[in-house]
């Protein structure tokens, strides 16, 4: 009678589990593996190997060593007026028949009136004509020329700091890129550890369904909870595909790049002092400060007068009256402005406008820049702990669900406690990531306020 009774209750429970694994959802799509990538081979580069192509290849970097080529140009153009020229200068005229000049006298021995008597004739303008002629101009006294050429060479000061400040810039982008790509790559790797658990959890949930111990309410949670985990791992490769192309594009290649896990900052001791120093921005912004005070102060070039010296040989033929065969001239010429339309006191507002522009900038550039160091060291210290806590949460969550997973497997409570600490390990290790990030991005503004970043 009891082997009749056992026999009755498995074929019961047996057809309990038919019942409920008929009406069971579909079971839950598997994504590839959760630990691999998409399969691509990714080229793997170093953050300084990073930096270092995007500071060779990037269009901004690319732009600011034009604008210095542009700015060496504009020098030489500036300079060219001070400079000596000579130009030549060579013609040929053809005219419809010689230019004569006829002289005549009159025989007064003659009866009134005086027949005239034709005399020799002289050549005033050949029907041929070839002339050449090389002119030598000298500049001898010319402060306005002088003055624009000290001026552009200032300015290719400026342009050569502006291209620091550009390699300043293209650094942190790229820094930041490779620090994203690290960053997601983490939360990938997490989502895949929850989507393996919880995938865990859902069989075995299956299992105690299809065996008549568990009930459908437990499976259709577990399969709830993969399925969002396995959309949340299908958004994170997504994420990572955006995170690989969008450095790629920073350091100029036409492909994604993929990048090392293992990467620590330093953290280091900012000086203010030495950071204003040493920033590449504050040195163009005290550049653009000089080059604008050297404009300013060199305005009474344009009040001055200027000498040219002119030298120039000639040849001629056939000559004519007025001009032998060869020969030369020297000119001393002397501009004097006396009046312009007021184009000067125009130009020395302007000067001073942008003069007072250049100083408020770099004013506020040092305000700036004392400001972040003291952000910085705050936020590398608060950084730093907050990661630590994070890290602790994500311990303790790890432990809790062990714990509930445990106590589950022994009947004692339902999957929702599984599924809560499911959830809050996941979270508590999405935090631990995002702390993690807040580091390295701390310590490499801590870095980049320093003027120690490139």
């Amino acid at each position: 009678m009891r082997k009749l009774a056992s026999c009755a209750v498995l074929l019961l429970a047996a057809q309990i589990a038919s019942a409920q694994e008929s009406s069971e959802p579909p079971p839950v799509p598997k994504l590839q593996d959760a630990a691999t990538d998409t399969g691509r081979a990714y080229e793997k580069i170093t953050m300084t190997e990073a930096v270092r192509r995007a500071l060779a290849r990037n269009v901004t970097t690319l732009v600011a060593l034009a604008e210095i080529d542009r700015a060496q140009a504009l020098l030489g153009e500036a300079r060219a007026p001070s400079m000596p020229s000579l130009i030549g200068n060579a013609g040929y005229t053809r005219l419809d028949g010689d230019r004569v000049l006829q002289s005549a006298t009159y025989d007064f021995t003659k009866p009134y009136p005086p027949p005239v008597i034709p005399g020799p004739s002289k050549l005033l303008a050949a029907k041929n004509q070839e002339s050449a002629s090389l002119t030598l101009n000298v500049p001898l006294v010319s402060p306005s020329t002088w003055v624009k050429w000290s001026q552009a060479k200032t300015n290719l000061m400026s342009a050569r700091a502006g291209n620091q400040d550009a390699r300043r810039t293209v650094a942190l982008l790229a820094a930041r890129a490779y620090l994203a790509v690290i960053a997601q790559k983490r939360q990938l790797d997490i989502n895949a550890r929850a989507l393996a658990t919880d995938r865990a959890h859902y069989d075995y949930a299956h299992i105690r369904l299809v065996g008549g111990v568990g009930n459908r309410v437990d499976d259709v949670r577990a399969a709830q909870q993969v399925a969002s985990d396995e959309a949340l791992l299908s958004a994170s490769y997504t994420a990572l595909a955006r995170a690989r192309e969008a450095l790629g594009m920073l350091l100029g290649e036409d492909r994604p790049i993929d990048v090392f896990d293992d990467l620590d900052l330093p953290k280091i001791h900012a000086d203010p002092t030495q950071a204003v120093a040493a920033r590449s921005d504050v040195v163009a912004a005290k550049t653009r400060v000089q080059l604008a005070e050297q404009t300013k102060k060199q305005g009474w070039a344009d009040y001055t007068p200027t000498l040219l010296g002119q030298f120039m040989p000639f040849y001629q033929n056939p000559p004519s009256l007025t001009v032998p065969e060869t020969g030369w001239q020297a000119m001393l010429v002397l501009t004097v402005p006396f009046f312009e339309g007021g184009i000067r006191w125009a130009q020395n507002k302007e000067r001073a406008a942008l003069l007072n522009e250049a100083r408020s900038q770099y004013d506020a550039l040092l305000r700036q820049t004392r400001s972040d160091i003291r952000i910085a060291v705050e936020e590398v210290s608060r950084a730093d702990e907050a990661m630590q806590s994070a890290s602790s949460a994500a311990r303790l969550a790890r432990e809790a669900l062990d714990l509930a997973s445990q106590a589950y497997r022994a009947g004692a409570t339902s999957n929702l406690e599984v599924i809560d600490a499911e959830r809050r390990a996941h979270d508590a290790d999405t935090g631990a990531v995002i702390a993690e990030d807040n580091v390295r991005q701390a310590r490499l503004d801590l870095l980049a306020a320093a003027g120690q970043f490139p």
